[in-house]
């Protein structure tokens, strides 16, 4: 796998989850996804913006310009998804972490978009309480477990005398749940 970019730290493969989120929704036949971005400057918003966009790039989509985007707080993804609700033709969207789905989760309601008939959604995370949002989150899960391992192993060869130990980064896995469905078939 892809090494962490920098010796002594211990990361998850934030990319690849990207991607795993973003083909999972146009495998369920929807022709693109909007990405609901985390904030600028932090290296995991840019890496899950990054896998986004390649997993869209390599299958042939068009790739939607980013115009929506949170602090990672479920207030700033009901904020934004306010907005985001309002765009008819949007039928699949990725979000940057779980907290914001929460948020877009409620703005969709509010603003009668029906989840996942008319618009499918993704999180990144798997946080516990995941599986107890309306309708349930379909999300990436990151293995922390895994990485306090590798963290304590990074440790230890430190300790035994290496000078920049590096490890690979930790994959994800998709969680599929309620939140995600086949794209509303074309009006008409």
């Amino acid at each position: 796998g892809d090494l962490s970019a920098t010796p002594l730290t211990v990361g998850v493969d934030n990319l690849q989850g990207a991607r795993i989120a973003t083909a999972h929704l146009l495998s369920l036949g929807h022709e693109t996804v909007v990405h609901l971005s985390g904030p600028a400057g932090w290296a995991e918003a840019q890496a899950r913006r990054d896998g986004w966009r390649l997993e869209l790039e390599s299958q042939g989509r068009r790739v939607p310009p980013l115009r929506w985007g949170g602090d990672w707080s479920a207030r700033s993804g009901y904020a934004t998804g306010r907005s985001l609700a309002r765009e008819p033709d949007v039928t699949a969207v990725f979000v940057a972490n779980d907290q914001m789905a929460l948020g877009f989760l409620r703005a969709l309601r509010e603003e009668g978009r029906r989840v996942p008939e008319d618009v499918s959604v993704v999180g990144f995370d798997d946080l516990p309480e995941a599986e107890f949002f309306l309708p349930s989150l379909t999300t990436v899960r990151q293995d922390f477990a895994e990485l306090g391992r590798r963290v304590l192993e990074v440790l230890n060869r430190v300790l035994g005398g290496e000078e920049q130990p590096s490890v690979d980064l930790v994959p994800t896995r998709l969680v599929v749940r309620e939140s995600t469905g086949p794209s509303p078939k074309p009006a008409g």
